[in-house]
């Protein structure tokens, strides 16, 4: 039978007609068209040099450490139940002795400003203004001062790495502590610092060096450039105060000659909160917790250290099992969506830390760009558990999820 047609009528047509206002400010514009992550990644990649974007993207050696870690998280099957009312769904809970708004907060970066020149302030405010935790590194382009003074709201944790000379170990931890800083996170994964071979390719320098290659790259950056160019030079500046080179300080920063007993002296001298980052066995979680810290980070530093180190999350359902009564367990490396950290909290961590994913944000719109990069997350977050039907972190559980693997240890033979 033929389809019976007629002449389209404009008031039929009027309904379909809509017209957008146009997003004038080119930034908001290039960020709201960002869904995921990803979509962020592929921004920044566009927008930043070789050498500054390659180091925040980059790992070490082989980069399979992070290749796994992303690939674990992608390897998990949830386990939706149904005809649940989640209408309302609560993201927040106590974390280290205090709120939080989110499951997740922004880990420690060294070089920040490197990457966009608003630097750790844009993270520092971003996170504020979600309610999340703001790590600041001992690497940092900004001081911890500064950073308070620009941002005195929020909550704010500090990443130190042990140096031969303790003295001025605790002079950053005493700073940090009078600035209000809540919690310490003592990195324990770089006795020396790892292999990562891109940035030995790029030649990438603290600040960059005008190669021929670095020109040649600025004629497609040029506001980059610019941001480089016209504001403070970057520096570690936290460490401002002391004298010597950055190549003088590199050479002190990583004791290899650090220890289990460390952590005593260390939490006798922080009023805080202290957790132990670069956990990669059950066995060491055992042991730092045995030594008294609030919590831990399952961490294989997002693959920039060892290459072909444990996933982080592979372990987590096993030491949050074992342990998760008598410390707080966190997870990062290689989480780059809401579902990402759904999974992590139904099987045990108290929260995860992001590192590349807000990167990527910072360096696709600086504190804009920041800000997007927690909303993806965010809406990832909240949508994943509607679809998984709880309405509170509590109730998620290992029964959500299960771990899949590719990879699997060859048992050898009888």
């Amino acid at each position: 039978m033929a389809i019976k047609r007629r002449v389209p009528r404009v008031r039929d047509l009027a309904p379909l007609i809509q017209f957008t206002r146009p997003q004038l400010d080119r930034t908001r514009r290039r960020l709201d068209a960002a869904m995921t992550i990803d979509d962020l990644r592929r921004i920044a990649k566009r927008r930043t040099p070789k050498a500054a974007f390659d180091y925040t993207d980059g790992a070490a050696e082989d980069e399979l450490s992070i290749q796994r870690a992303r690939q674990a998280f992608r390897d998990i099957e949830f386990h939706p139940t149904i005809l649940r009312d989640v209408t309302t769904v609560g993201t927040s809970r106590n974390l280290l002795g205090h709120p939080v708004a989110l499951p997740f907060g922004i880990a420690p970066t060294g070089f920040t400003r490197l990457m966009h020149t608003e630097g750790e302030m844009a993270g520092a405010r971003a996170a504020a203004a979600a309610g999340i935790p703001f790590s600041l590194s001992t690497l940092a382009t900004c001081s911890i001062e500064d950073v308070v003074a620009a941002v005195p709201q929020g909550r704010k944790w500090f990443q130190l790495y042990m140096w031969r000379d303790r003295d001025r170990s605790m002079a950053l931890v005493q700073r940090a502590a009078q600035a209000g800083f809540d919690t310490m996170l003592v990195t324990v994964d770089v006795p020396v610092a790892g292999a990562r071979w891109r940035d030995v390719r790029n030649g990438m320098t603290i600040p960059p060096a005008l190669t021929l290659r670095t020109v040649l790259d600025a004629a497609s950056h040029p506001h980059w450039w610019f941001d480089l160019l016209t504001t403070e030079p970057l520096a570690f500046a936290s460490l401002d105060r002391w004298s010597g080179t950055v190549g003088e300080y590199l050479n002190s920063m990583f004791d290899p000659s650090v220890t289990f007993d460390d952590l005593g002296w260390i939490k006798d001298q922080w009023p805080g909160k202290l957790v132990v980052k670069g956990i990669q066995t059950l066995d060491d979680a055992c042991a730092v917790v045995d030594r008294g810290v609030d919590g831990i980070v399952l961490s294989n530093h997002g693959g920039r250290q060892l290459d072909r180190a444990p996933v982080p999350f592979h372990l987590l359902p096993t030491v949050a099992r074992e342990l998760g009564k008598d410390a707080e367990v966190l997870v990062d490396t290689g989480i780059m969506s809401g579902a990402d950290i759904v999974a992590a909290i139904a099987l045990g961590a108290r929260c995860t830390l992001v590192g590349r994913a807000y990167l990527y944000g910072l360096m696709a719109g600086g504190e804009a760009g920041v800000r997007r990069a927690i909303d993806i997350l965010k809406a990832g977050v909240i949508r994943t558990m509607r679809l998984l039907g709880v309405t509170c972190l509590e109730e998620l559980s290992p029964t959500h999820v299960t771990q899949l693997r590719r990879l699997g240890p060859i048992q050898p033979p009888a």
